[in-house]
């Protein structure tokens, strides 16, 4: 499994097993995204190899606990890492090209969700 943001300056290969994939809806992934929703694919630290050749990757500190890569080329928002998930990358879905090894599984932070936009599925977190 392999993707990259958008100019391709920034890559990655994800070479083992995801651990889970999951729709966000946090404040903070709708506005740094620009977008009601963020599937997020969850991957072990070291089973991702990022290729920057061209030193494009930047991460911001989002929060006290946590900082979002970005690449400062084209803007693309690439991964998302933070202490309370330690040992985690998690990558935004919509950057892995192709196939991945699972589906989304369930809706975080959805008690943020915009008005704007339903989804029609029934995966937990929604109403929970």
């Amino acid at each position: 499994m392999n993707g990259g943001c958008f100019c391709g300056g920034v890559k990655f290969n994800i070479n083992r097993a995801t651990l889970w994939c999951s729709h966000c809806h946090c404040s903070m992934c709708q506005r740094i995204h620009g977008a009601a929703v963020v599937t997020w694919v969850g991957c072990d630290d070291d089973s991702v190899e990022i290729d920057d050749k061209d030193n494009k990757l930047r991460w911001f500190k989002s929060s006290s606990e946590a900082e979002r890569g970005f690449c400062s080329h084209c803007g693309s928002p690439l991964f998302f890492r933070s202490s309370k998930w330690p040992g985690e990358l998690h990558i935004a879905r919509a950057l892995v090209s192709g196939e991945l090894d699972r589906e989304p599984a369930s809706h975080a932070f959805y008690d943020t969700h915009v008005g704007w936009m339903s989804l029609a599925d029934q995966l937990p977190g929604k109403n929970d």
